[in-house]
C-alpha cells in the first residue's frame, strides 16, 4: 500500500508509513534530530526532558477547572460535557470533560516519553555525569508523577517501564493499586537520590519535590477509600467488585500505612517549613489576606510577597522554562479573562457555590450559620481572611474597571446583585447575567473566584496584560496538612494541632484545641479553604468517602437583593453603601448547567470505549 511521511525516526532513520525508507539510509536530516545525537549531547538530552514536562499543560489553569467537578465551582457555560460527568451519565462511549492533565492515552505517552529517557541516559554519552543524573532524576519524577496522576483518577493502571518497539504485544493487564503505589514511591526514591545536591529550579522536579510527592502517594495509601474493608462497607459497587484490588489494599496494615504517611511529610518539613509558618499568634486579619494572596501570586505578583515563592514545591511556570501560550485565549497566562467578572468583560467560567462560601469560618473561628441573624443579614462580615483573598462577592473591591465599564460603576466594586433604583425598579449589577456588559458571561452563582488573578490594578482586564502566576502543583502547606491528618490519624493531636495553628496564624485566624474526631473534621475543613482550587478537593472528598455530601448535594447560589432606606437617596451610579440600603441574602437552588448526583461509581473515571477495544486485557470500572 501508498506509505505517508512521518517525522518518527526510530534508530536514526526515516520510516514512510511502516517501512524504512532506504532512499534517506545515508542522508543526515536538516530538521530532526537523530536518536545517537540525542543522548550524546547534555543540551540536547535536556531539550527532550523539557517535552517530557509539557504534558504538565498549564497544570490546573485550564478554561475548564477540576474544581467544577467538586463542591468548590460550576462552570458557566454550558455544552462542555461537564454535566455528563456530575449527573452521572457517564459511560465507555460517552465520557465526560477530562482534562489533557490527567486524560488516560496523553498520560501514556507522557510515560512512553520518560521511559525513553530513563532507558537512554544510563548509556548517554556526553561527558556531564551530574547533568546525567539530574536529568534521569527528573525522568523518574515525571514518570512517577503522571502515574500517580492516572492511578488517583482511574485506579489501578498497566504499568509500562520501557518503551515499546515494533512488532510486540500490546496487550498489557491492570496491575494492583498497591503495585501501581509501590511502583511509583520507588520512582520517587530514585528521583530523590538522583536529584539530591542538585538545587532547585522553578518549574523542574527537585529532591524535595520528589519527597513531597511521595508524601501525598502514603497519604492517599492510608486514606478509607483505598482500604480493602473500609471500601468494601462504604463503596459496594466498586469494594464488592471482582477487580476492587485495582482501587485499594487488599493486605497491609493500615496503621503502618497512617505512619508512614506522617514520616514522609515530616521528612518534607524538616527540609523547608513553608512561608510564614513559624508564627506563635494570629497576624491581623488584613495581613492574614495579604499573606493568602502572595501565596497564590507564587511571589510573581508586584501585589505581594515575593518570599512567598518559597512555598512551592513544584509548579509550572509562565516565564521562563515554558514558552507562554499566544493562542489566545487558554489557561495559564489567561486564567483571569477565564474566570474573572463579566463587568471586566471577562467570562466567569469557573465560579464559587455558596457551599464553599457557608465552610469559610468566622473571624473567632466559629462555623459561620445562615440561622444566627446577625450573620445572615451581613454574611460577608468578619469571615476568616481567606474568604476575602479567595472570593469576589457583592460589593467586594475589585480593581479597576476598564474604561468603557468606568462611567456605569467607578467604585470598583463587584455589583452582582440587584439593587433599588429608588423609582419603583431594580438596578442590575454590572456583574450579573442581565448586566449590560457581556451578560452572556456573568455568573450563575454571584460570585467569582478572585484567587490567582493577579490583583495587579495595571492588569484591569486580564486581556491587555496576561499574568504569568505559577500553577502550584504541589507546595510546603499541602504537605504540613498532610501531616496534622496522618498525626490525628495516629493519636498525635498535639503534633497535629501545631501545624494546624501554624498555618491558621498564617491567616489571621485563632488556635484550635479540639482533639479525636472534631480535630479530624477541622482538619478537613482546613484543607478545603487553604488548598480551594488546588485541584484537591475532587481527590479529597473521594479519599475520604465522603462525596455523596460534597457534590452529591447540589449547587446552592445566592440571590442579593438592596432596598432603599426609608428617606434615603439612591446612589447615582449605584455602589454598595449599607448606610442607605438594606441587603438581603438568599441561598437558591441552581439547576441551570446541571442537577448533580453522586452515584458509587464516580469514585474513579470510566476508561473510554477507544481505549478498551485498544487493550484485549484491559478490564473497565466498575459500575460503567
Amino acid at each position: 500500500g501508498q506509505g505517508f511521511l512521518t517525522d518518527d525516526w526510530r534508530g536514526g532513520f526515516l520510516w514512510v508509513g511502516n517501512h524504512l525508507s532506504l532512499d534517506f539510509l545515508n542522508t543526515k536530516p536538516l530538521d530532526k534530530i537523530s536518536s545517537d545525537a540525542t543522548w550524546s549531547d547534555g543540551p540536547l538530552a535536556t531539550a527532550f526532558i523539557y517535552n517530557v514536562y509539557s504534558y504538565l499543560g498549564y497544570g490546573g489553569f485550564e478554561e475548564q477547572a477540576l474544581a467544577a467537578l467538586t463542591d468548590e465551582a460550576m462552570f458557566t457555560h454550558a455544552g462542555r460535557n461537564i454535566n455528563t460527568w456530575t449527573e452521572g451519565n457517564e459511560s465507555p462511549s460517552n465520557v465526560g470533560w477530562q482534562s489533557p492533565t490527567y486524560e488516560w492515552g496523553r498520560m501514556y505517552l507522557a510515560i512512553r516519553q520518560a521511559n525513553i529517557a530513563i532507558k537512554e541516559l544510563p548509556n548517554s554519552t556526553f561527558a556531564d555525569k551530574t547533568l546525567k543524573d539530574q536529568l534521569l532524576g527528573e525522568a523518574y519524577f515525571l514518570r512517577a508523577y503522571y502515574y500517580h496522576q492516572l492511578l488517583r483518577f482511574y485506579g489501578g493502571v498497566p504499568i509500562i517501564d520501557k518503551p515499546y518497539g515494533l512488532n510486540e504485544d500490546y496487550s498489557i493487564a491492570r496491575n494492583t493499586y498497591e503495585e501501581c503505589h509501590n511502583f511509583i514511591v520507588s520512582d520517587l526514591d530514585k528521583a530523590a537520590t538522583l536529584l539530591d545536591g542538585k538545587g532547585e529550579t522553578p518549574g523542574r522536579a527537585s529532591k524535595i519535590a520528589a519527597l513531597a510527592l511521595k508524601a501525598r502517594m502514603l497519604l492517599y495509601a492510608a486514606s478509607d477509600l483505598h482500604d480493602l474493608n473500609t471500601l468494601k462497607a462504604k463503596a459496594s459497587t466498586i469494594g464488592n467488585a471482582s477487580n476492587a484490588n485495582l482501587f485499594a489494599f487488599a493486605t497491609g496494615d493500615r496503621a503502618s500505612r497512617w505512619n508512614a504517611a506522617k514520616a514522609a511529610a515530616k521528612a518534607v518539613l524538616d527540609i523547608n517549613k513553608g512561608y510564614k509558618l513559624n508564627l506563635s499568634a494570629p497576624v491581623s486579619a488584613e495581613e492574614g489576606k495579604n499573606n493568602y494572596v502572595s501565596i497564590a501570586m507564587g511571589g510573581q505578583s508586584a501585589v505581594g510577597d515575593a518570599a512567598a515563592a518559597g512555598e512551592l514545591l513544584f509548579q509550572r511556570t509562565h516565564t521562563a522554562l515554558y514558552t507562554q501560550e499566544d493562542n489566545w485565549p487558554l489557561g495559564g497566562i489567561h486564567y483571569g479573562i477565564n474566570n474573572g467578572p463579566n463587568g471586566y468583560h471577562n467570562w466567569a467560567g469557573n465560579t464559587p457555590i455558596q457551599q464553599l462560601v457557608d465552610d469559610y469560618e468566622m473571624m473567632d473561628g466559629t462555623k459561620f450559620d445562615w440561622n444566627n441573624a446577625a450573620q445572615k443579614a451581613d454574611p460577608y462580615a468578619n469571615r476568616d481572611p481567606r474568604f476575602y483573598a479567595t472570593i469576589l462577592y457583592d460589593g467586594a473591591p475589585w480593581k479597576p474597571r476598564p474604561s468603557d465599564v468606568t462611567g456605569a460603576e467607578p467604585a470598583n466594586q463587584i455589583q452582582s446583585g440587584y439593587y433599588d433604583d429608588g423609582k419603583g425598579g431594580l438596578i442590575n449589577g454590572i456583574d450579573t447575567r442581565e448586566s449590560p456588559v457581556e451578560n452572556w458571561n456573568g455568573s450563575r452563582t454571584h460570585y467569582y473566584t478572585r484567587k490567582f488573578i493577579d490583583p495587579n490594578p495595571g492588569l484591569a482586564d486580564n486581556q491587555s496584560s496576561a499574568q504569568v502566576i505559577p500553577w502550584p502543583f504541589i507546595r510546603v502547606t499541602e504537605i504540613a496538612l498532610s501531616y496534622a491528618e496522618a498525626a490525628n490519624e495516629t493519636g498525635d493531636d498535639a503534633a497535629a494541632r501545631t501545624w494546624i495553628n501554624a498555618i491558621r496564624f498564617r491567616a489571621g485566624m485563632p488556635a484550635t484545641t479540639a482533639s479525636g474526631d472534631a480535630l479530624r473534621q477541622l482538619i478537613r475543613n482546613e484543607r478545603r479553604i487553604e488548598l480551594a482550587y488546588e485541584e484537591h478537593r475532587y481527590h479529597d472528598a473521594r479519599r475520604w468517602m465522603i462525596p455523596a455530601s460534597t457534590i452529591g448535594r447540589g449547587i446552592k447560589a445566592i440571590n442579593v437583593t438592596a432596598k432603599l432606606k426609608s428617606g434615603a437617596a439612591a446612589n447615582v451610579p449605584y455602589k454598595f453603601d449599607k448606610s442607605k440600603y438594606t441587603y438581603t441574602y438568599t441561598v437558591e437552588d441552581n439547576t441551570s448547567n446541571e442537577t448533580r448526583k453522586w452515584v458509587d461509581k464516580m469514585y474513579f473515571r470510566v476508561i473510554s470505549k477507544d481505549e478498551i477495544s485498544r487493550n484485549a486485557k484491559l478490564t473497565q470500572n466498575p459500575g460503567y
